[in-house]
This record gives structure tokens, sequence and C-alpha cells, in this order.
């Protein structure tokens, strides 16, 4: 049976639990939620709004009008995590920091969100007031260590942090003037030979940006062309955290080009001939660097001449997955794609190590 932050603090003169307590100096301005790894800091004012649920690594709160009306009233929750891979998967989660015990033990601090309505939504599509106000602090709720652990607020999260040897390596690689067969063996597109080759100074034509590309917390590193127009945005290798290590993820060409689309997707333009093109949409999954496909758009006037767009949402590769489609039903689907990030990437050359 779940077990409320109140009924935990009756209890706490009998057993080691969790406890709630106002802040002894200030009572009227906040309430610390505690548990046995972080404390959390809730505005005195919303007392009596909400219940929580409380764990050893884990503090859940809930909106009482809510869950009593049988809707959940799941708010938010912040959680720390060993591992990880034990979070990627849960959808609702945000990575917002790291917890380090006093042996040196590393978390992930995770801001979790429902996934699904947990207010009555029969009586109004609005949620009741004391839930959106519990909501609405869950992003900038204050978290802070106890019983000797530390918490860091956006430590493992910032590119700027986690990608210094992966940069270093590109401009490594273009100083050595790496080859294609090279670039392709340290998992770096061969863009960077043939850009080389313009004669171009390539540590000004190739810049980077940190993106949070799968809304996980953590930033990826995108590596592309300094370009304009319909060039601009586009990236030639990415590179993502996976058990907190900076993993390659993909790398594209001038025939296989990636672009940042609607924010989360990443869309993979590609030509396979004067009369064969396309689009495939991607998400990157989190702890991941692998690429899961939503859908994928051909033009292709090998198979039919007459009618040429095709769509798919399953394995592109596979023909049989492919579904003809009218010329207005193929750009009416695919204009929902169309919205790129144009990055202004920074050139590599302004980096000082």
């Amino acid at each position: 049976m779940k077990k409320f932050c109140v009924f935990l603090l009756l209890l706490f003169v009998f057993i080691s639990r969790p406890v709630i307590a106002a802040t002894d100096n200030n009572a009227q301005k906040s309430i610390i939620i505690k548990n046995r790894m972080f404390s959390i800091t809730i505005p005195a004012e919303l007392k009596g709004f909400y219940k929580c649920e409380i764990k050893k690594d884990k503090i859940s709160v809930y909106d009482k009008v809510s869950r009593k009306a049988g809707f959940g009233g799941f708010a938010f929750g912040i959680k720390a995590y060993k591992n990880p891979a034990d979070h990627a998967t849960l959808p609702g989660g945000k990575k917002v920091g790291e917890l380090v015990s006093k042996n040196g033990t590393l978390f992930d601090v995770v801001l979790k969100y429902p996934t699904d309505v947990q207010y009555d939504y029969t009586i109004s599509s609005v949620p009741p007031k004391s839930y959106k106000l519990l909501y609405d602090i869950g992003e900038s709720v204050s978290i802070e260590g106890v019983k000797g652990y530390q918490y860091y607020k956006n430590q493992g999260m910032k590119g700027k942090d986690l990608y210094h040897e992966v940069l270093k390596s590109h401009i490594n690689a273009i100083n050595e003037k790496y080859d294609s067969i090279m670039l392709e063996q340290n998992n770096m597109s061969y863009m960077y030979n043939i850009l080389r080759k313009s004669g171009e100074n390539l540590l000004n034509k190739i810049g980077y940006a940190y993106y949070d590309l799968n809304a996980d917390g953590i930033d990826e590193l995108l590596i592309g062309e300094i370009s304009k127009g319909n060039q601009k945005g586009i990236i030639y290798d990415i590179y993502t955290m996976v058990n907190r290590e900076p993993k390659h993820v993909v790398s594209g060409g001038n025939r296989n080009r990636f672009f940042v689309c609607n924010d989360v997707f990443l869309c993979n333009e590609y030509s396979s001939g004067a009369m064969e093109n396309g689009v495939r949409v991607y998400i990157l999954l989190e702890n991941s660097t692998e690429l899961f496909p939503q859908v994928a758009f051909k033009y292709d006037g090998y198979s039919n001449v007459q009618n040429p767009w095709f769509l798919s949402y399953g394995i592109e590769e596979e023909s049989n997955k492919w579904e003809n489609v009218t010329e207005s039903t193929y750009k009416e689907r695919k204009k929902i794609f169309d919205r790129y990030k144009r990055f202004d990437f920074v050139p590599l050359s302004q980096i000082k190590f």
C-alpha cells in the first residue's frame, strides 16, 4: 500500500523513515520533503493541496483533489537512478542533475511527469487549480542532497561538459588532413575530406551545436557545415551520451544529409539517382545510438513512372512496406516534417583547449 508523507511523519518517532519538515528559519516560505538521499522544497502556500509518496530514491507529489476523485493525481516526481539505462526506456522523464554519494557512487536525478491525464477530465478539460500549481513547480523545484549525498544541478547534461574529447578528435582529424577512409574508420563523415579539397579553412567551415534531440534533458553534439539557404543546419555527425559516455550515432554526406526537424525528429534526406530521392524520419532513443524509424517518404520514378510517390510507416528498406499514394497525399503528409532547425554552428576554430 502506498504510504503518504503525512502518514510517514507520524511514524518517524518509531522507525527511521523519510519525513516532511518545514524550514526552521522561515517556515512560512517553504516545506522540505526528504527521503534518504535528497530533499525537495515546495512553497508553503501549497500546504494542504498535496500528498506525497516517499521512497529511498524517489519522491512523488500528488494533487489531493484529483487523487480523491479517483484520477491518480500524480503531478510530478523526482527519482535517483544509479544506471542510466533504467530510466532511458521510461516515458515522461528528463534528467535534471546528478547525485553523488559519500563513496562516489553516481546517480542520475530525473524529473518525471505523468504520461496520461491525472485529473477529472469528465468534469473539465482544464485541470483543477491545485493540480496545475503542483504540476508547474516540477521544473523549478529545489533539490538538495541529504545524509552525505551531494546534488549537482545540470551536471551530466550540458554539451560543453560532455563532448570535449570528441571535438578535440575532430579538430585533430582536420589538422592532420584525414582522407575519407581514415575519417570513416574514426566514425567521422567523409565530407570533411571533400570540403577540405575546396581550399577553404575547414576549421572555419565546420562547426558544432549542442541540442537535446530526444528531450531527455541531456545534450547531443551536432557537427555540421556552416552554410546558408537550404544547406544551413546540415549535420554530418551526431554524438549522444550512452551510460554517461559519448558515443557516435551516425554520419551523413552530400547525398545522405541529416537535419533536425520539428524539434525532436531527425530527417535524413537522401538521393539514389535522378529519379529517386526521399526523406527518412527518425527519433533518437534515449541512452542509445539507435535511430528508430517513424515514417519515410520516397519519390521513385524507377518503380512507378506515372505515380512515383511512396510512403512507409515501417522499415522502408522492405519493399512491401511502401504504400503508393497520390502526389497531394504525399505532399500533405510530408509538409508536417518540413520545419527544419537552422543551427548557427559555432566554428571549430573558436574552440580553445
